[in-house]
């Protein structure tokens, strides 16, 4: 089955009701969290003055949570009401980022508290994005998930332009640690949306003694049926090695950009939400790259030529040279974006149902769970050798990681074949 999508298709995603509130929702709450992406990262420099390692420390605890415990929140998600769960990580998150401009509002912010939020927000948004894609099989058929995935990839790219842009307004009016307020309205809108989706979700399993037991043997199902597919392997490989290196340069890009190229507050968040054009771009675009080059050999062919622009963010300097960064940014997003999708949309459409949720989880286990050890590595990096070097070694990183992906059965490949899906 090639990853393409057929008009027909595409035209009834605008008219389906339940999607559209799923995807409405989720538009909100990923521009909400990208004006927190930019923010946590401004109030740790500007108001706490944290140090370079102190930042990639912050970063770790935020994503530490997708390597502790995104196998058994795959085990869990199958058990559970999926869209009850995602409607409790909204509400959870609500609170916990609420707290962050109370805090400050009082004067007893700290950076302590910083750290405890990022856990519990990575907590929360590990169970959730478990469910997510294992929530959408539910709502659309399996030929309406390339485009379903591609409109959810544009969102949050697009969140990557709109949420950063927001972000430095916000920051500009009312500070860095008040601007998070707009990520917490954002998880009631996400919250409300989907309480609002009317069609019936299969019930969960009742759970039966020895469910712990169970629980491991689930996982290690989860884990098996990942290892056994060449392709989806690969896949998880190649996200999981590019992740080690991306994070490196989300932890330390705002440092770069403001104590390096002395770059203002405001103009972080302009300049970021430039660089995110390109994964706007590539999730518009990835149907009709997968019909023109094929949707195998997209994947491989997007992370090992069109991600090569990347290395130009660490050649960035004051002044217009400034631009350097967000166009090596805008090449990473569009080629990763494009690669995303075709591998998801291949994933959800060859798994059993039963299992992907557990295949989800392992695959995220692999692909973000390198995410902590990467962003603990760039603060240690970075104030050992400096922000600059430390880029240059995290993006040549990051652009080898596609040869995963070369070095794997899509390169023999035009399209991923019907003998593949199971």
């Amino acid at each position: 089955m090639t990853m393409t999508t057929t008009p027909a298709r595409s035209e009834t995603l605008w008219r389906h009701r339940d999607f559209l509130l799923l995807w409405g929702g989720q538009t909100v709450s990923e521009i909400g969290s990208q004006v927190t992406v930019l923010a946590v990262p401004l109030v740790a420099v500007l108001v706490l003055k944290a140090t370079t390692f102190q930042i990639g420390l912050l970063t770790s605890a935020e994503v530490s949570a997708y390597l502790l415990v995104s196998l058994p929140a795959g085990a869990m998600v199958d058990r559970v009401a999926q869209r009850r769960l995602m409607i409790w990580c909204d509400v959870a998150r609500l609170v916990a980022i609420g707290s962050v401009p109370v805090a400050a509002a009082f004067g007893i912010l700290t950076l302590g508290q910083l750290y405890v939020v990022a856990i519990l927000t990575g907590l929360f948004s590990v169970f959730f994005s478990v469910a997510y894609p294992s929530y959408l099989p539910t709502l659309l058929t399996s030929d309406q998930l390339v485009d379903g995935n591609g409109k959810l990839g544009t969102t949050q790219s697009f969140a990557q332009i709109a949420g950063p842009g927001l972000g430095a307004a916000l920051v500009g009016v009312f500070g860095p640690a008040w601007a998070m307020a707009g990520d917490a309205a954002s998880y009631v809108v996400s919250a409300g949306g989907l309480s609002a989706i009317g069609s019936p979700e299969p019930r969960p399993a009742v759970p039966v003694p020895g469910e712990r037991a169970m629980m491991r043997a689930r996982i290690r199902a989860g884990l098996a049926y990942l290892a056994r597919d060449p392709i989806l392997i690969k896949g998880v490989a190649w996200s999981g090695s590019a992740n080690l290196f991306v994070i490196m340069v989300e932890a330390l890009g705002p440092v770069f950009l403001v104590r390096t190229l002395h770059l203002r507050p405001g103009y972080v968040g302009l300049l970021l939400a430039l660089g995110a054009v390109g994964g706007v771009v590539g999730g518009l675009s990835v149907g009709a790259l997968s019909r023109r080059i094929g949707s195998a050999r997209i994947s491989w062919l997007s992370m090992t030529v069109f991600s090569l622009p990347g290395l130009l963010i660490p050649a960035a300097r004051p002044g217009g040279w400034v631009l350097l960064f967000a166009v090596g940014w805008m090449s990473w997003t569009f080629s990763s974006t494009v690669c995303n999708i075709a591998l998801l949309s291949y994933r959800q459409a060859t798994t059993p149902p039963e299992l992907l949720g557990r295949v989800n989880a392992a695959a995220r286990w692999i692909n973000w769970g390198t995410l902590p050890l990467g962003a603990l590595a760039g603060g240690a990096l970075g104030s050992a050798l400096g922000v600059r070097t430390t880029l240059w070694i995290a993006t040549v990183g990051g652009c080898s990681a596609g040869l995963w992906l070369f070095f794997s059965p899509l390169r023999g490949l035009r399209d991923i074949p019907r003998a593949a899906q199971r």
